[in-house]
C-alpha cells in the first residue's frame, strides 16, 4: 500500500476526477490530514461554451469557479 504522503504530493488532473468527487487545489502541510471545509472543492459538470469545468465549494454552494481540465488537484485526504 503507498504512504499516504505520498498520494497527497502527487495530484491528478481535473478531467481525471468524475463528476461529486472532492478536492483541494493546494497540498496540505505535512502532518495535517484534514483540510478546512472551505479548502474543498466538488467538481461538477464540463460546461462546453467555457470549455472548463464548473467547480464549487463545498460549504457555499453559490460559490465556485471555471477551472481547465488540466488543472493539477488533490484528493487523498480525510474530510
Amino acid at each position: 500500500m503507498p504512504n499516504k504522503d505520498y498520494l497527497l504530493k502527487n495530484p491528478i488532473t481535473i478531467a481525471e476526477l468524475k463528476q461529486g468527487d472532492f478536492f483541494i487545489l493546494s497540498p496540505l502541510p505535512s502532518g495535517k490530514r484534514t483540510p478546512k471545509e472551505s479548502q474543498v472543492y466538488i467538481r461538477k459538470e464540463y460546461d462546453r461554451s467555457e470549455r472548463k469545468y464548473w467547480c464549487q465549494k463545498w460549504d457555499d454552494i453559490s460559490d465556485g469557479k471555471y477551472l481547465n481540465g488540466d488543472r493539477q488537484v488533490f484528493t487523498d485526504f480525510e474530510f
